[in-house]
């Protein structure tokens, strides 16, 4: 049995659908505001849709480690 939320609870942008989200313990889907939201948010990271950028290395960067087979 979940608690009702406080009076004071927030509400915020669904990070997926900008939806009313409630921002509390008794949401389980927080920061989303459903299960729906949180899964298509999740494929969206799996499938490479959102990306951090960033410059690609060089093939001569000493951080980046070997193929496999090499070296």
């Amino acid at each position: 049995m979940t608690t009702p939320p406080a009076a004071s609870a927030r509400r915020v942008p669904c990070p997926h659908c900008q939806g009313p989200a409630l921002y509390d313990a008794s949401n389980r889907w927080r920061p989303f505001c459903s299960e729906r939201c949180r899964i298509a948010d999740l494929g969206a990271w799996a499938s490479e849709k959102f990306r951090v950028p960033g410059a690609a290395p060089s093939d001569d960067d000493p951080n980046v480690p070997a193929a496999r087979g090499e070296g």
